[in-house]
């Protein structure tokens, strides 16, 4: 008996659905119907119809009988490259991409993705052809594409997980873990329950591997930490390993940095792992209490929010992430957005080095062409702040950011922090929510007046912001659309 793998059942899949192009392409280019082929080839219609969806693979004699009615051969058929109007999507179907890429997460189904390839050849060619042509322009990877669709999958589930909620309480419960979780608790859960040891020397004596927050040795069943880490980051690296054995993702990474991402499934169970790393210390319900009492608030209290990281066992950054999970479920706050800026010594370069926007692409966003994000913004204001104090603690912030010629306002609570790389160098978390009428009801320190507001834009290249004193470069972005539409003016005269 032959027992096929999936890889080998995916080859199949693949060529079977390029042959289905090919067939297809031919009869269109041949004005041939399904009546016609079919009296053509001896081949029933319905046949016909299968072999074009990419249900059926025929045999030898009907290939031969199809490559005598096109008037082609035997092997331009069954060959995988193709003519040159079906070839992008050919090639797209020859890539990695469709093969590393999980559809069904997105709700896609690969034959209907295939009807629409089949149907539209031409508009489908051209984005095809435009998307590779973007790719190689700005060298554009695989890893680079499989971000972004983690980006879209947490926002497609506003960012909150049900089964992952439930697994970690799940897990707790089984351990008689409390609310407070420590690194001895759970290095005696990695032994206990799986078998794995932990070592902190190894990667702190080494200087190649200094770079390394953790890896794992599935060989030795060794988690290697490096030293010097706080608890709340020794209980998050520890807690994501857990969840690598809990959940039993066997496509993951095996250190914290990721070096090489081989497939969006390793990329999506690392988000999965970290996600349930957090739960596992801020249960929901917990800190939405708490989140939910500041709200309620009078007033503005930094130190209020800055207590919820001490409490529940969280870096800032984690805080701040795992607000993106809880406001939308438990608040019902589903335009928002979270970033993280890093500043150079001098402030001069702010590099965004993640986000996620929820519910539709909010401002700021990120911008390829590095452009001076605006000083304005709370993100930036915020490592000011840390800098000009000189303190090696967090410190956080509040404001409201109005956008220039824009009806939208953003409520953003703001934390920095040195950069632990480069304490000299200051990176922030910002979250931001959009004001609404049902947000000013719910965060009652709103009420007060007391919190500063801003005029902000994007990047000052697109900025008309008059005489402001944070820019840091002049508006030529616009002065190019300026010059573009006097020209068009200038050619509306010269005609009339």
């Amino acid at each position: 008996m032959c027992y096929f793998t999936a890889a080998m059942l995916e080859e199949k899949e693949r060529i079977r659905l390029i042959f289905a192009l090919k067939i297809k392409y031919l009869r269109v280019k041949n004005d041939f119907s399904y009546h016609r082929l079919s009296d053509a080839t001896g081949l029933s219609k319905s046949y016909l119809h299968d072999i074009e969806k990419g249900r059926k693979y025929p045999k030898i004699d009907k290939i031969n009988a199809l490559a005598a009615a096109f008037g082609v051969t035997y092997d331009d058929l069954v060959s995988t490259a193709a003519p040159g109007k079906i070839k992008p999507i050919v090639d797209l179907l020859n890539s990695d991409f469709l093969k590393a890429f999980p559809l069904e997460l997105f709700g896609l189904d690969l034959y209907r993705l295939f009807d629409l390839f089949s149907s539209t050849p031409d508009k489908i060619n051209a984005f095809i052809s435009t998307i590779i042509k973007i790719t190689r322009n700005y060298q554009l990877t695989n890893e680079h594409f499989y971000a972004v669709a983690l980006r879209s999958y947490q926002e497609m589930h506003d960012n909150y997980f049900p089964e992952l909620e439930q697994a970690a309480k799940e897990f707790k419960n089984r351990h008689q873990l409390k609310e407070e979780v420590t690194p001895a608790m759970l290095e005696r859960i990695l032994l206990e329950a799986y078998h794995i040891q932990t070592d902190e020397e190894v990667l702190s004596t080494s200087q190649d591997l200094q770079p390394l927050r953790s890896y794992f040795s599935d060989e030795k069943r060794i988690l290697y930490l490096n030293s010097g880490f706080s608890e709340a980051q020794q209980n998050f690296l520890l807690g994501r390993e857990i969840a690598f054995q809990e959940l039993a993702m066997k496509e993951r990474p095996y250190m914290t940095r990721l070096l090489d991402v081989r497939s969006f499934e390793q990329l999506l169970n690392n988000f999965r792992a970290s996600y349930f790393a957090v739960a596992l210390l801020a249960d929901e319900n917990a800190l939405a209490k708490e989140v939910g009492k500041i709200f309620e608030a009078k007033d503005w209290n930094e130190a209020s929010f800055l207590n919820l990281s001490e409490q529940f066992g969280l870096t800032s950054e984690m805080l701040f992430q795992r607000l993106t999970n809880i406001l939308p479920k438990h608040f019902g706050i589903r335009d928002l957005f979270f970033l993280r800026l890093r500043s150079d010594e001098d402030l001069r370069q702010c590099d965004l080095t993640k986000e996620l926007h929820l519910s539709q692409l909010h401002s700021p966003y990120g911008n390829l062409r590095e452009e001076h994000y605006c000083r304005r913004w709370n993100s930036i204001q915020v490592i000011k702040k840390l800098k000009s104090q000189s303190t090696h603690k967090a410190i956080m912030d509040v404001q409201i950011s109005e956008y220039w010629e824009s009806e939208r306002s953003y409520v953003c609570i703001s934390a920095a922090h040195p950069d632990g790389a480069n304490p000299e160098k200051g990176v922030s978390l910002t979250l931001g929510m959009l004001l609404t009428d049902q947000l000013k009801e719910q965060l009652k320190f709103l009420q007060s007046g007391e919190v500063k507001r801003e005029t902000v834009n994007t990047t000052c290249e697109r900025c008309s912001v008059p005489d402001c004193e944070s820019r840091m470069k002049a508006p030529i972005v616009l002065d190019q659309e300026a010059a573009r539409f006097q020209l068009q003016e200038a050619i509306v005269r010269l005609e009339s």
